[in-house]
């Protein structure tokens, strides 16, 4: 479970920085190193990398609390919960790409099955 934890926590980091590359084509060395009170618009792809950082912002702690939770609670289902992590990871993997490329039926699949991941996770606790 704990690489899986670290896992999702790389791919957090990635993401900040795949959102941030879209950056650079538009700013000055000083606008980067300075306060950014006036940025230009990065174009659609960097909105949607931006959208699909949020979405993970906004998925992240439940998955987290759940797999601490899955370490520590008595009783608690680690190979299930393990599942569900690797589902959670794949998912958020595949979710980004598809978010950024505009594809909007397969990345609600990938949604679907990251919230499926936090589901089984939950299960593996309270189970």
């Amino acid at each position: 479970m704990t690489t899986w934890i670290l896992a999702v926590l790389l791919l957090y980091l990635a993401q900040i920085y795949f959102s941030a590359l879209f950056l650079l084509p538009y700013v000055t060395f000083s606008q980067i190193v300075g306060g950014r009170d006036a940025m230009p618009d990065r174009g659609k792809f960097a909105r949607r990398a931006d959208r699909a950082l949020a979405n993970l912002k906004e998925n992240l702690p439940f998955f987290l609390v759940l797999g601490v939770l899955s370490l520590i609670v008595p009783g608690a289902n680690i190979e299930q919960a393990t599942l569900g992590a690797s589902l959670f990871f794949f998912a958020r993997l595949a979710y980004v790409p598809l978010y950024v490329s505009g594809i909007p039926f397969l990345r609600s699949i990938a949604y679907t099955a990251g919230l499926a991941g936090t589901v089984i996770m939950g299960l593996a606790v309270v189970g």
